[in-house]
Formats: structure tokens, sequence, C-alpha cells
């Protein structure tokens, strides 16, 4: 593989299967529960004040087991699922958004300012995880948690996904692993 005339280095990643104790880090695994039942930390616990919710099916193609960028959103939780509870992967890593105050005494550092105003740490490599998700169950992002995928080996799969609804547009924050030429990948 090549980007910008360099050889990619390949990283390999080994899969996490995601349940409630293994990706607390990044959100949430959530899966069903009685009909009736109360709310309480065993539900999604969701942050969607800064906007008008977003609740839709997006249909995806072409998704391989590999990524060379990360994502993130500071303004929102977001949930995932796959409809029909197939496979699929997600790679993660925590959250690295810094407090306004953190950064006024180290501006120069790892500090990078988003298009959005906030300010972050790029991931390092090292803490890049995949996780794989199957069954009836959806995973709940922390805000600012980074996120590649959903990646699944089908060629078309359909997925429920709840956010804002300008959140592509105003609050998506795009880390790309170019400076160290880097592809991340993993299989079953």
């Amino acid at each position: 593989m090549e980007s910008s005339g360099k050889c990619l280095k390949e990283v390999k990643v080994e899969v996490i299967e995601g349940t409630e104790e293994s990706f607390k880090d990044y959100g949430q695994v959530i899966g069903p529960s009685p009909d009736g039942q109360e709310f309480g930390p065993h539900d999604a616990q969701l942050d969607l004040s800064r906007g008008t919710p977003r609740f839709y099916i997006m249909n995806l193609t072409g998704r391989s087991l590999k990524f060379g960028s990360i994502t993130h959103h500071a303004s929102v939780t977001q949930c995932l699922g796959s409809i029909g509870g197939h496979t699929w992967y997600l790679g993660v890593a925590k959250s690295s958004i810094l407090d306004p105050n953190q950064v006024k005494g180290d501006k120069g550092s790892n500090a990078v300012q988003a298009h959005a105003g906030h300010f972050y740490v790029p991931p390092a490599i090292v803490d890049v995880r995949v996780f794989r998700f199957s069954g009836p169950k959806f995973v709940k992002l922390n805000v600012g948690t980074w996120h590649a995928g959903p990646l699944f080996k089908p060629q078309e799969m359909a997925f429920y996904n709840l956010e804002l609804s300008n959140t592509n547009v105003v609050d998506h924050t795009t880390h790309y692993f170019k400076t160290d030429n880097v592809m991340f990948t993993f299989g079953e």
C-alpha cells in the first residue's frame, strides 16, 4: 500500500470481544432488557443536549478490516448497532479532549485545535484497540471516544445510528495516522 509515495507500515491489532466490561473505557455495550424495566445504569447514558437528536439507518458498503484514520465527536454521545445483530468491528481509542484550562499553559506540546474549536491530543498508535460486536446489542460511545468504523466482512451492512442532526457537519474531528504512515489491520 502506498500513501504519498511511501510504503504504509501495517499495525496488526488484536480483536477484543466487545462486552460491558471490556468496552467500559470507551462507552457502553447495551443488550436486551425486559419490557417495562425502569431506566438505570444498564441503559445507554446519553448526552444529546447540544442539538436535535437524529436516529437513522445508515447503509454502508465496502468497509474492509483496516483503517488509517480515526474520528471523534466532542459534543455528543453516539450509538451504533448492526441491523440483524450481524458481526461488526470498531477501532477505538480513549477520548483525549482537553479542558481549555489545560491548554492555556501548554499551548505548544501535543495539543491540536479542532475546526469545532475544542482542543485534543491525537491518539497514540499503541492506544488503538479493535472490538468485535455481534448479536442483539448496540454500542454507546462516550463523548470524545475516537472511533473507526463500523467495519465488517460482507460487502454491505445496515446500522442504526443515534447522534445529533448536524454531528457530521459541525462535530466531526478526524485524525489521520499519515504522519506515522500507519494502517491498522486485524483479522479473524
